[in-house]
């Protein structure tokens, strides 16, 4: 009986592992939303870590959250630092590129509870008298990472987050 057990946990597991290997060697996640607010207006939210906290959801997941900016004010060189409960994590931000009302990079790396290093991406693109936002993670996913993939939707959990941080720019650039 034990035998038995024991090759269906070898299978189960040369399964896994196998199911891993052949998931992509990347990822990419991102949402987009209308705002009817011009371009240059929606990112000079983005551009200033300062004015995050107004929009990201993420700045919501510990209120205790402690938070360190250097470099650059805004725009390239800023960067924006975090450390928090284990919603939160730690990690760090900082643009690497901004294309006046179109784009703006950020080189994202998580320290906490996992280590990763990301590209973040905002895209604006004017239409219909709005714009056209897009908001982009994308980057490598390491063999542990394949196998959690497995069990966990990522498009669908950040997928959310990048939906409410959207529309909470939305509203904040077309209050006035």
């Amino acid at each position: 009986m034990l035998k038995w057990i024991a090759a269906v946990v070898v299978v189960v597991v040369a399964v896994v592992l196998v199911l891993a290997a052949n998931r992509p060697d990347t990822f990419r996640v991102e949402r987009t939303l209308r705002i009817q607010a011009p371009p240059e207006k929606i990112q000079g939210y983005i551009e200033d870590f300062h004015r995050w906290p107004q929009w990201s959801p993420f700045e919501k997941l510990d209120p205790q959250m402690q938070r360190s900016f250097s470099g650059a004010a805004q725009g390239p060189g800023a960067v924006y630092a975090w450390e928090g409960n284990g919603k939160a994590g730690a990690g760090r931000m900082q643009i690497l590129e901004s294309d006046p009302g179109r784009r703006v990079t950020i080189a994202l790396d998580f320290l906490k509870p996992f280590r990763a290093s990301n590209t973040a991406e905002f895209t604006l693109a004017p239409r219909d008298g709005g714009t056209d936002v897009t908001w982009a993670m994308f980057g490598p996913v390491p063999f542990v990472a394949k196998i959690m993939h497995l069990f966990f939707d990522v498009d669908s959990m950040v997928g959310k987050d990048f939906e409410a941080g959207l529309g909470n720019l939305k509203a904040l650039a077309e209050k006035g």
